[in-house]
C-alpha cells in the first residue's frame, strides 16, 4: 500500500513536472508573442515619430524659405523704389538744365532780334532823313 502510495505521488509528482514544462513552455510562447507585438508596436511608434519630425523639419524648411522669399521680394521692391526715385531726381536736374539753357538760347536769340531791330531802325531812320533831305 505505501509502495503505491509513492508510486502514486511519483506519478503526481512526474504529471505535476510535465504540467509545469507545459506551462512554462506556454508562457514562454505567449512572452515571445507579446515581446513581438511590443516590437512592433514601437518600431510604429518610431516609424511614426520619425514621419512626425520629417513632416515637422519640411514644414519648417518651407516656412524659412517663404520667409526668404518674402525678405528678398521687399529687398526687390525697395530697391526698385529707390531706382526709381533716383530715375525720378535725375530726369528733374535734366529737365531743368534743359529750361535753363532753352532760357539762355531764347535771352540770345531775343537780344540778337532786338540787336538787328535796332540796326534795321537806325537805318530805316537814316534813310528817312535822307529822302527828308532830298526833299
Amino acid at each position: 500500500h505505501e509502495r503505491e502510495h509513492d508510486r502514486e505521488i511519483s506519478e503526481l509528482i512526474a504529471k505535476h513536472e510535465e504540467e509545469m514544462e507545459k506551462l512554462r513552455a506556454e508562457l514562454n510562447k505567449e512572452q515571445q508573442h507579446l515581446l513581438n507585438e511590443l516590437r512592433q508596436q514601437m518600431a510604429a511608434a518610431h516609424k511614426a515619430e520619425i514621419e512626425q519630425a520629417q513632416l515637422q523639419s519640411q514644414t519648417l524648411h518651407s516656412l524659412e524659405l517663404e520667409t526668404l522669399r518674402l525678405s528678398l521680394n521687399n529687398m526687390h521692391t525697395s530697391q526698385l523704389e529707390l531706382t526709381q526715385s533716383n530715375l525720378r531726381k535725375e530726369k528733374e536736374t535734366a529737365l531743368v538744365e534743359l529750361r535753363e539753357m532753352l532760357n539762355d538760347k531764347r535771352a540770345q536769340e531775343v537780344a540778337i532780334l532786338q540787336s538787328r531791330h535796332q540796326l534795321e531802325w537806325e537805318k530805316i531812320k537814316e534813310q528817312c532823313l535822307k529822302e527828308k533831305d532830298d526833299l
